[in-house]
């Protein structure tokens, strides 16, 4: 057997070169890397002889460089990923946060973080967590209930079973997520002769399983048997590649689609079967068609409460659930008849089956209703005062007259992924939401992993000034890296959305927007100021005209774009007619006649979900 002597550093960088997509990529395209202990001397060593073989780029946090990969990763519809290596101690468990975004997501990241010795010889090293009661145990251990493959390597040979099986799951569309190899900083160092063949150029194919043929003559059956049947538009459709295949279904069977945070713009709004997104921030005739439901079918969706309503949105009396999903344990949750599957797959054969059955209870003026309901409340309001503030919507709108069919709105957390679920009109392919977790920080580097990804797209990245504050840095690497993209933050002083439901369940308002927070004198932060200084164009706009005239002054720029707009906290996105209840526990006992009455409606509206039919 041919072998080679490698460092298990050199190994792990060699491997990771050699595993390629059905497009002749590599799987992994590159790494993120901030150095210290724990992975400078071995992996940086590695990656540093490797160059372009596999190019390493500089982050400036690690969950930050962490959530670029993972957003390149679902820009990629899981076709390709990134990997992120950190330090020991403090630079590892910085990670764990985009660790659990991405798992909750099922998204793709390889995860390296440096581990402390495996000799033991010098403990305790530097960061490093000592447990009294567990020899065994490193700080790395975080990463066990929010990673898909979890292994440690603290022998070079570890690499031969290790890597494999790292790439199976990221790989894999059901058990797809993050995978964590923590990496004793010694072993790096260590070589061992490893067999050529381990470094021979590898494919993986992402595989499409195919439904079991009685699964699908059961689900058939229910949908001959529905009046009113709705298709519920789930991420899997997108990660299934299976657009198109969603929008003939619905055409060819006259069945209409409603969409998820992480299944809007698999269909364009524009289709006439797409009748928006359900839920607690859904359209009002998405909302009423799931109201009247008597099946409900689930296309690549875990059902989020969002989606769902906390289970108080599918009220039809004898409503059945079918649940097509990739995922067993997504396609068999609340007593849905799962069909485990590829969703291209499974439509294309349910398709097959129902033949000409096609359901006409549908009324599509209720869609055109919606949308020109949308266009009126996203319009400039003219006639205001001096001091009026624009709504949210007003700053979807202007974005929205602003774009083409090359933009993508992306997003995370705040006011703006509901409001945007709810108003923006994206062609396919023109939504990117990160709501499975919904992470504060993940915009401005979730905004260049999607450059990164589609570098023909408008990539356009809605935060608010919560959101920028608790991580902006890798603006700076945009701007180093020359990955131009725009920026539209709304700074509404605080955290407006949390505002909102803090005085919706009967609060007061209370440390969410700074002038009801401890402090001893209100900030006056510059954004402007702050974002020019990390090398953005950044620049204030003074009303909705302004914003528009600036967004289209972006698109042409090298780097990053940033504008920011003052709006109005106290208006929620569904004051049109959209949403519906979702469950947020109201204390039972309280001093606040508000609170008191806020429990009375929320026990009243426990009465309505419908967990299990």
């Amino acid at each position: 057997m041919s072998t080679i002597r490698l460092t298990a550093a050199q190994a792990m960088v060699r491997y990771l070169s050699a595993q390629m997509t059905e497009d002749g990529e590599r799987f992994i395209d590159g790494v993120w890397a901030i150095f210290g202990h724990g992975n400078v001397a071995g992996l940086g060593e590695a990656l540093e002889q490797a160059g372009n073989a596999l190019p390493t780029w500089r982050g400036q946090n690690e969950q930050t460089m962490a959530h670029t990969a993972i957003a390149y990763a679902k820009a990629k519809k899981r076709t390709r990923a990134m990997a992120v290596t950190s330090s020991i101690g403090p630079g590892a468990t910085n990670m764990v946060t985009a660790a659990a975004l991405a798992h909750v997501n099922r998204l793709p990241v390889l995860l390296i973080p440096g581990d402390v010795f495996a000799n033991r010889a010098p403990d305790p090293v530097l960061q490093q967590v000592e447990d009294f009661d567990d020899g065994t145990v490193s700080a790395n251990d975080c990463f066990r209930p929010v990673s898909r493959y979890f292994d440690r390597i603290s022998r070079p040979e570890h690499l031969l079973t290790a890597l494999p099986r790292a790439f199976r799951v990221m790989t894999d569309p059901a058990n797809c997520g993050p995978v964590t190899l923590a990496f004793c900083q010694d072993t790096q160092a260590e070589a061992f002769d490893y067999p050529m063949s381990f470094f021979e150029p590898k494919v993986w194919r992402i595989r499409r399983p195919e439904p079991d043929s009685r699964d699908v003559a059961d689900v058939t059956a229910l949908i001959k048997a529905a009046k009113n049947p709705v298709l519920v538009c789930g991420g899997g459709v997108i990660y299934s590649q299976a657009e198109e295949t969603l929008g003939e279904f619905a055409m060819k069977h006259g069945i209409p689609v409603i969409e998820t945070q992480a299944g809007k713009s698999a269909l364009a709004q524009s289709h006439p079967m797409n009748f928006g997104t359900a839920g607690v921030d859904g359209s009002a005739c998405a909302n009423e068609i799931a109201e009247t439901a008597d099946l409900v079918i689930g296309v690549g969706t875990r059902f989020q409460d969002f989606t769902t309503g906390s289970w108080a949105l599918f009220k039809q009396p004898g409503r059945k659930l079918v649940s097509i999903n990739v995922q067993s344990y997504d396609a068999l949750k609340h007593g849905a008849m799962g069909l485990v599957g590829d969703a291209k797959v499974a439509l294309e054969k349910i398709s097959a089956a129902l033949g000409n059955d096609k359901k006409s209870a549908l009324d599509p003026q209720s869609r055109l209703d919606w949308l020109s309901r949308v266009d009126a409340h996203c319009s400039a309001r003219t006639n205001v005062p001096d001091d009026y503030l624009p709504l949210d919507a007003e700053v979807i709108g202007a974005v929205q007259r602003t774009s083409s069919e090359k933009t993508i709105a992306m997003c995370a957390a705040g006011t703006m992924p509901g409001a945007l679920k709810l108003l923006w009109q994206a062609p396919q392919g023109g939504y990117h939401m990160e709501y499975g977790y919904s992470c504060m920080g993940y915009e401005i580097a979730g905004a260049m992993g999607v450059k990164l990804a589609q570098p023909e797209r408008d990539v356009v990245c809605f935060l608010g000034d919560g959101s920028y504050m608790m991580a902006n840095s890798e603006l700076a690497t945009a701007v180093m890296r020359r990955v131009p993209f725009t920026v539209v933050l709304t700074d509404n002083r605080g955290y407006g959305c949390i505002n909102r439901l803090q005085m919706g369940t009967g609060g007061n308002q209370f440390n969410n927007l700074y002038q009801y927070c401890n402090v001893e004198a209100q900030p006056d932060i510059d954004f402007v100021a702050h974002a020019a200084a990390m090398g953005a164009h950044a620049v204030k706009a003074k009303d909705i005209a302004d914003l528009e005239a600036q967004i289209l002054a972006s698109k042409d720029r090298a780097i990053p774009t940033v504008i920011v707009i003052d709006t109005d906290p106290m208006h929620g996105p569904g004051e049109n007619g959209g949403g519906h209840w979702w469950d947020v526990a109201v204390p039972e006992v309280s001093q606040r006649a508000e609170v008191r009455q806020a429990r009375e409606g929320y026990v009243d509206a426990l009465k309505h979900q419908n967990l299990v039919d």
